[in-house]
């Protein structure tokens, strides 16, 4: 597909000004599936080769076939007319008629005293018309009449002879080319048959492609991609064994990052714990309260850690219910005397890592608690994505500091600065668990004169 956008730029680059619009709408409605274009590229030029064969080719043979009948027929009803002139017939003419039914396959009748009708209205499409008319009065040199649309299988031909007319009907196929549509029937079922062929051919090479796109679709959501294998032409394989590489790679940096993390943690809780027992026994004295505080507090980031490198990182994909989850986040929002509301558009049940979305979530509800008076929830789940937009009417941050707010430990110096009981992790975690999912979290100004909070996962 980047290839051909890639592709459609150059062109637009590269054709007259003029041409630009209509560049602009091939690119609006070229369809954007690697399926449907493939099948165009292959699809349409045989398409179009087999209509301009068919259109040259149908065009000469048709007209020349036809040429070479009219004018054998017209040869005939003129060696007829030499007879009839030449040579004395009975009242009947009836030696002539079965000389021309029996060896010419010519039915035909004299009208004594008879008059030509009056020209029929031409059929526009019709080239037996003009051939046929171009044919008599070459050969013949008559006034004449024909009629080739009155009966389906003959064609009618009337010759002014003196106060006689000559009235002949030949058969539709004597004249006229008309077993052509057996080659457009050929032509039409082996493109259909190709275009089939061509169908089955490339949904088989396809189907890797989508498959690859899968796996990495559910990878970037965090979602196991196991039964995954590198199948279809050599470049597929060989880009399903880079992806397969590369996700184990990023696997184990995560483990190892996860490992090392609760290492780390596991290691300092020990120490943090022998310096609690150290200022427990020091006693209650006023110049160690302070220390006492930090060791606390430094126990909380580290219990914050090592729970979310033990909990969600291993955590499987699993169903949680919206409504439930953020009713039990009003309960806890009321508790403190404050008001949190909510809307769901769409499904209630999403397929998340229930323990992980739902710290996600509280980590930003904990944190519009702390300094706002109100809250509102606005859920939508769509076809695509999964949007929450928390809107409070607190302080807000400052828009040069919103990016630093999701650094782990950042504080910040004014509006929602860190209070005794932060950690300095929790957006940072909600970003991780955002990132896990595939999505993200986003901080703006509320219409409520607050800070609005987005998370964006695919759903």
């Amino acid at each position: 597909m980047a290839l051909f956008d890639g592709l459609k730029r150059d062109m637009e680059r590269l054709t007259l000004p003029g041409w630009r619009p209509f560049i602009r709408w091939l690119r609006h409605y070229l369809p954007t599936g690697l399926y449907t274009r493939s099948l165009l590229i292959v699809i349409l030029p045989m398409l179009l080769l087999q209509a301009v064969v068919a259109a040259v080719f149908m065009e000469r043979h048709w007209r020349i076939v036809t040429e070479r009948l009219s004018e054998g027929t017209v040869r005939d009803i003129a060696a007829i007319i030499d007879i009839i002139r030449d040579y004395p017939q009975d009242a009947n003419y009836s030696a002539i008629r079965r000389i021309a039914n029996q060896s010419l396959n010519l039915s035909l009748m004299v009208e004594p005293q008879g008059e030509l009708p009056q020209p029929r209205p031409r059929p526009y499409f019709s080239i037996l018309d003009d051939i046929l008319a171009e044919q008599i009065r070459r050969q013949i040199k008559l006034p004449f009449w024909i009629d080739t649309v009155g009966d389906i299988r003959l064609v009618e031909i009337r010759i002014k002879l003196d106060e006689r007319v000559l009235r002949v009907f030949v058969r539709r196929g004597s004249t006229y080319a008309s077993n052509t549509h057996i080659f457009l029937v050929w032509m039409v079922g082996a493109a259909c048959v190709l275009a089939a062929i061509s169908v089955l051919f490339l949904r088989g090479q396809i189907r890797p492609i989508l498959s690859l796109a899968r796996a990495a679709e559910s990878f970037g959501k965090g979602q196991k991609t196991e039964g995954f294998s590198p199948r279809g032409a050599v470049e597929i394989r060989r880009a399903g064994l880079a992806f397969i590489l590369m996700r184990e790679r990023i696997e184990r940096q995560m483990e190892q990052r996860t490992a090392m993390l609760a290492g780390i943690s596991h290691d300092l809780r020990t120490v943090l714990t022998r310096l609690k027992l150290q200022l427990a026994l020091a006693g209650d004295k006023p110049e160690l309260s302070g220390m006492a505080q930090d060791v606390d507090d430094m126990q909380s980031m580290l219990e914050g850690y090592l729970a979310f490198a033990k909990g969600e990182s291993e955590e499987d994909v699993g169903q949680l219910r919206l409504s439930e989850l953020l009713a039990k986040l009003q309960s806890d929002f009321a508790i403190h005397g404050k008001v949190m509301t909510y809307e769901i558009e769409g499904e209630d049940e999403i397929a998340v890592r229930p323990n992980a979305f739902t710290r996600l979530v509280s980590n930003l509800v904990t944190n519009a608690e702390r300094y706002a008076q109100t809250l509102h929830i606005d859920a939508k789940h769509s076809a695509r994505w999964l949007t929450l937009t928390l809107d409070d009417d607190g302080p807000g941050i400052p828009p040069e500091s919103r990016e630093d707010v999701f650094k782990p430990f950042h504080r910040l110096d004014e509006a929602r600065n860190l209070n005794a009981s932060g950690t300095g992790l929790g957006l940072s975690i909600a970003r991780d668990i955002a990132a896990a999912h595939g999505g993200n979290v986003t901080l703006a100004t509320s219409p409520k004169g607050g800070l609005r909070a987005v998370i964006r996962i695919p759903a």
